[in-house]
This record gives C-alpha cells, structure tokens and sequence, in this order.
C-alpha cells in the first residue's frame, strides 16, 4: 500500500539550510602578524597589495601570486612579480593608488615601510599585515600564515617545509665548524654593517663566523673605517645594490695589513639574496657558507 512520505516541516527546512549554509560559507580568518597584531578576515583575501619587494617574494612564495595587485618599486622576483601594478616605493607608498585598487588585504614591512605608513592604511580602513621576520625561522612561519589569509595552505604549506628541510641540512653541515669572524658590509657611505637583531647575523652564525659587530643591538649600524680595522675580520662580505661586484668591495686592498685583505678573504654576495628575508635568503647562506669554508681549507 502506497505510504506518502512525511511532510518536512519548516522548522526542519530552516535547519537544512543553516547546515548548508555553514558548510559553505568561508569561514572566518585569525591570525597574528609578526608585530602581535590581530588580523581578521571575514574570508580569505583576493585582492592583496604588497609594500615591500620581499612581501611581494613571499606572497608568490606561499603560491598567492596572483592574488597580488599592487606592489612597490623593486619588486623584481619572481619574474611574474615585474608586471605588477606599482604603488610607489617601499618607503614612499601612494595611498591613492592602494585605494583604488581595493585591496582585502595588505602585506606591509613594518621598519621599511615605517609604523606611521601602516597605522595610516588602518586608519583608511585596510586590513594590514606587518611582516618582521628576525629569525630564519621566522621565514617559514611567514609562509604558513601568507598561506592562511590567501587560501594557498597546501602551496604555502609545502614551501614552507622545503625551507626547513634546507636549513636544517645547512645547520647540520656547518655546526661543529671552526668559527670565522665576519665583517658584513651593507654600504659604503656612510659605511654600515649589521648587529645582532639582524637575520642576516644569524646566517653569519649558521655558517660558523661571527658577526664582528654582533655586540650592536640596532638592525643596521653606521661605524668607521677604524672600527673595521680594530676588529680585524677574517673575512668581509659586501652586498651592493644590484652590482656585481661593487667597487668598494676591492676598497679594502687599501689597508692591506687586515687579515681578510692579507689573505684574500673579500665576497660578494648578491644583497637579494641575504636581505630579503625570503626563501631564497638560503641561496645567499650557502653562498656564504662555502666563501667561509674556502677561509679554512
């Protein structure tokens, strides 16, 4: 005997589609940023306006390239990172330009871009991310969160891994090597090295050297000639601005009388790869890693 089925009531309906609806809705993103900054959003972002060149690296990085409209001067890699829309320089940024683009999100370099520049995006009611890394590790945890506010966590997840994995096989190797003491030069005038709250110490230290002016707990630090000759490094590595090799570098054979100098000990290493605080900062370490083992052949 045929049984009609039961009626569905309308209060079974209602919870039907609240079930559907909270299995298809995009839930809701928290994280923290590198400054403890609480970043929520509603879903994950589309539309994302980088502010520095090595912002730009780890959004394409964390496989969220193509959700980058906007991006500063410099922002040269990867190759797809070129044909971005500019919004001026990492340190001049045009906050017309950023509105217009309507960014859900937007990546800033907190001592680059400067703490004013990102309080004035917030208070034009933009949602920013202050990226900081200090510490390697800090690379790999930037990428898992790029990764979160963009979607990209199986991409973002894995090049995360790929950078820990190659660190940790450069911490193995170089360990128990004899230490070198390291003079690292950023610019040559005024003439300006790195302390030891830079990451790029800790590259010095993964390598086995020491940072001469480690005991400096700025980011960068402005010295003198005779400063660099008091400490009497080992080795000195110079970066220039896209240079293959800067003149200043070869400045040096003018005190001959400095170990590095005496024996032949000046690098250049490309300042792409050690200043930009992104996956490729492992490309510069093992650069700078092999310069230091040639010291102890």
């Amino acid at each position: 005997m045929y049984k009609p089925l039961p009626t569905i009531t309308a209060q079974l309906v209602f919870v039907l589609l609240a079930l559907l609806f909270a299995t298809s809705a995009p839930a809701e993103i928290r994280i923290s940023d590198d400054k403890g900054n609480s970043i929520r959003l509603e879903a994950p972002a589309q539309r994302i306006v980088s502010l520095s060149p090595h912002t730009t690296e780890l959004l394409f990085a964390a496989g969220a390239g193509e959700l980058v409209v906007g991006a500063p001067s410099y922002s040269d890699y990867p190759e797809a990172a070129q044909k971005i829309p500019r919004i001026g320089g990492y340190n001049a940024i045009d906050f017309e330009t950023i509105l217009a683009l309507q960014p859900d999100l937007v990546v800033g370099w907190h001592s680059g871009n400067g703490p004013r520049t990102i309080e004035r995006l917030r208070e034009l009611g933009l949602t920013v991310y202050s990226s900081e890394p200090r510490q390697l590790d800090d690379i790999p945890r930037a990428l898992r969160r790029l990764g979160q506010l963009s979607d990209k966590r199986a991409s973002a997840n894995a090049a995360a891994e790929a950078f820990e994995q190659r660190l940790a096989t450069l911490e193995q190797r170089y360990r128990d090597r004899p230490q070198v003491s390291v003079f690292y030069q950023i610019w040559h005038q005024p003439l300006m090295t790195i302390g030891g709250e830079h990451i790029i110490n800790q590259v010095i230290a993964l390598c086995g050297g020491k940072n001469t002016f480690a005991n400096q707990r700025s980011l960068t630090v402005t010295i003198s000639e005779e400063a660099v000759l008091l400490a009497d490094p080992q080795a000195i590595i110079a970066s220039g601005m896209g240079e293959p090799r800067p003149e200043w570098v070869e400045n040096w054979r003018h005190w001959p009388g400095l170990q590095a100098v005496r024996n032949e000990q000046l690098f250049f290493i490309h300042p792409d790869l050690l200043q930009r605080p992104t996956p490729r900062l492992l490309d510069g370490a093992e650069q700078l890693c092999q310069a230091l083992e040639q010291l102890r052949e």
